[in-house]
């Protein structure tokens, strides 16, 4: 990883405690960096990868991690990755634009805006940029266009497509290259104001919950990571460690969050058919079928949960694995991910309760045929035959 270049400040000409060098980084604002916004889309249930990258001739993109990581630390399947043609918003703003193919179905469409100013600056964008832009309905018409081209490489098209979207707010050059203690005792308020697309300044409450889940791996890097924004102060090189696995973590909750839906519409066709559909010792015999097809929308989950889970390793860089950890949790991932689990266990539970019923009414039928052939024979006997 790259590191700044401190500024070597003599005794007499300025400050060595972190609350001095604090008052420098206040009176000279400059800083530099960008802004990133991550639209994803869920829209199919796999994305055949190697067909894609020959329909459109894109890259591959490699995991990235902030300190030399053996081989084996890498995305199982590297998403591929396209350039789009720029977008120009109506402010005169020029965005970069790229889109990312995951192999597990999701689209992530990813808009760049260089930034240059200072600290009021950055906070008043990322308030009209979190609230006021709808960069949704510009990376849909991406995605929509994208999508007819790569149709041949995509497996069940959903009809309806799922969304999320994230801030990334990177500050890659600071006047007086700051520790991270430094910056957040300068600009601690305006960081949390930020990652909370705020103009107002937040309370001290407000802002100590937001500082928990500060991250660093250097003394000059800093991540502040929210449930829609994050903030970050590193290098290039630095930052795309983080940007990668915010990206891999919100991805990750779309697909729970659409394993939650199936579930729920799963679960509630089945509990409709229980109530008016399997009254009767007859009418359970349907419960088979019935059953079969619960079995196999929990395999499908199981499959893509799985596929979702193991898209990315980390199985020997243990910061990039506590990095997403605690954006997991600051995003929700965990908190679908326990619905899923939950209602996976309810699934199970109605499948084995509708299998019971079923072999419940064939064994009371094998039971009324044995009775039927035991009085047929009981009535020949009488006659003084039998009818075997």
């Amino acid at each position: 990883m790259e590191t700044a270049n401190p500024t070597v400040i003599s005794p007499a000409a300025g400050p060595t405690s972190a609350q001095s060098v604090a008052t420098v980084i206040v009176q000279n604002k400059a800083l530099q960096g960008s802004v990133l916004v991550l639209i994803q889309f869920d829209v199919c249930e796999e994305i055949n990868l190697d067909s894609l990258r020959d329909i459109f001739g894109a890259r591959r993109q490699e995991a990235s991690f902030k300190h030399p990581a053996p081989g084996y630390v890498r995305f199982q399947r590297p998403p591929v990755v396209e350039p789009v043609e720029p977008l120009i918003l109506e402010s005169g703003e020029r965005l970069d634009v790229q889109i990312k193919y995951y192999d597990y179905g999701v689209l992530s469409v990813v808009f760049e805006l260089p930034f240059s100013g200072d600290w009021d600056t950055l906070v008043r964008l990322a308030s009209r940029w979190v609230w006021d832009t709808d960069f949704t309905s510009f990376a849909q018409k991406i995605v929509k266009q994208k999508i007819e081209r790569a149709r041949p490489a995509l497996v069940k098209l959903y009809e309806s497509w799922l969304h999320e979207d994230y801030f990334v707010f990177h500050v890659r050059d600071l006047a007086g290259n700051p520790s991270a203690a430094e910056l957040l005792v300068a600009e601690g308020g305006r960081i949390a104001q930020i990652v909370r697309g705020e103009n107002c300044p937040l309370s001290d409450g407000e802002q100590q919950e937001i500082m928990q889940s500060k991250i660093s791996y250097y003394p000059n890097d800093l991540a502040v990571i929210s449930w829609n924004a994050a903030f970050l102060y590193d290098t290039s090189s630095g930052a795309e460690t983080v940007i990668q696995l915010l990206e891999y973590a919100n991805s990750q909750l779309l697909e729970f969050r659409h394993y939650d839906e199936l579930l729920t519409r799963e679960l509630q066709s089945v509990y409709d058919f229980m109530d008016h559909g399997s009254t009767g010792i007859w009418a359970r015999w349907r419960n088979a079928k019935r059953a079969n097809r619960l079995h196999t929308v929990l395999l499908d989950v199981d499959e893509l949960t799985e596929r979702a889970d193991n898209a990315i390793k980390f199985l020997s860089d243990m910061f990039s694995a506590r990095l997403y950890r605690v954006a997991a949790s600051k995003i929700g991932v965990s908190d679908y991910k326990n619905l899923v689990n939950q209602k996976v266990h309810t699934a199970e539970e109605l499948y084995r309760f509708m299998v019971d019923q079923f072999h419940q009414s064939r064994a009371f039928v094998l039971e009324v045929m044995v009775v039927i052939i035991l009085v047929i024979e009981l009535i020949w006997l009488f006659k003084g035959s039998t009818p075997f």
